[in-house]
């Protein structure tokens, strides 16, 4: 790991400040992700900014919704009583993801903007645009077999690894951020992260220096047909090779409102809206549920292994959407 300078801010703006006139400055949350990639050399920084103590820990209803703080760790997320009442969806797939000790250093800000896992950036003496631009992808006509079927190109083709933000971008969240001028912004979830374009190194929309303060949640309309659904290679401790996230507003059997995410599919959370426009306004049936999931999963193009995901993304839609409108 090289040297750098460390620092603790006392408050969003004063971590904000902090990052004026720093050129490789980092902000430092729970670490799980961070720490490891510059033990490994992966990522450097000439300074990090510890914001343990910068507040942003708080979860709590808004004026339109409910209010996420940053800081916020997922355990304590997935657990608390406002998001597991109003946005199950949320809680169940904050608790698919990692394992528990990693849930409670982990924060919500750290989770959205963890790296991929695509093994191509971790490995040092591989090229890998995402890594060092420029350089090539060592997955486009290597082992391929967890890489996208969505949205990908010629300079990348790794999946954003987050189970919560597959569920976020399904509830249409928003991503509230505190550039270094001390001025906020909005940004919808669905922009927030990026597809690989010829810029794969940048996973979002963020500008330099802007920190993540809270992620709001429209009102909780979806609280009863809700299902997140995670297929991995071992049930613990595993990336989703494909997830879904599904929630569902039902007027008796007719589908008021589908929103419909996946992940392990595309760099960024896929929305599936082939799917939900399928979905949207018509009664609940298996044969809705498998056209709902072959519209969406017309759009993939698979690489040399990993076209098992176009039928394993099918049936897991298709199960997703099942789960979901049998809730009782």
């Amino acid at each position: 790991m090289k040297l750098f300078e460390y620092h603790r801010a006392v408050s969003a703006e004063d971590a904000v400040r902090l990052v004026n006139d720093r050129p490789e400055v980092r902000f430092l949350a729970g670490g799980t992700n961070l720490l490891d990639l510059m033990k490994d050399g992966i990522r450097d920084a000439s300074d990090l900014v510890d914001l343990t103590r910068a507040g942003m820990t708080e979860i709590g209803k808004s004026k339109d919704g409910l209010s996420i703080g940053a800081l916020v760790t997922n355990a304590d997320t997935a657990n608390h009583p406002l998001v597991r009442s109003g946005y199950p969806l949320l809680s169940r797939a904050i608790l698919a993801g990692a394992t528990m000790q990693i849930r409670n250093m982990a924060t919500n800000g750290g989770n959205i903007l963890q790296r991929t896992r695509c093994p191509y950036y971790y490995d040092m003496a591989m090229p890998c645009n995402k890594r060092k631009p420029g350089s090539g992808c060592g997955a486009l006509e290597g082992l391929n077999r967890t890489h996208a079927i969505f949205g990908a190109g010629d300079s990348c083709v790794a999946v954003h690894p987050s189970d919560m933000a597959v569920a976020l971008a399904a509830l249409d969240a928003t991503v509230t951020v505190l550039a270094s001028d001390g001025q906020a912004r909005s940004i919808p979830f669905a922009e927030f992260h990026r597809l690989p374009g010829e810029n794969p190194e940048q996973d979002n929309n963020l500008r330099k220096g802007e920190l993540i303060v809270s992620i709001e949640l429209p009102p909780p309309v979806f609280t009863k047909h809700v299902y997140y659904l995670k297929v991995r290679d071992r049930t613990s401790y595993a990336f989703a090779l494909v997830s879904v996230a599904v929630a569902m507003e039902l007027d008796g059997d007719v589908i008021k409102a589908a929103r419909v995410a996946m992940g392990g599919v595309a760099h960024k959370p896929w929305l599936a809206t082939r799917a939900q426009d399928v979905l949207r306004g018509n009664p609940v049936t298996p044969e809705l549920f498998e056209k709902a999931a072959a519209a969406e999963m017309e759009g993939a193009r698979p690489l040399a292994h990993n076209a098992y995901k176009v039928e394993l993304g099918r049936r897991a839609i298709v199960r997703a959407l099942r789960e979901a409108a049998a809730v009782a």
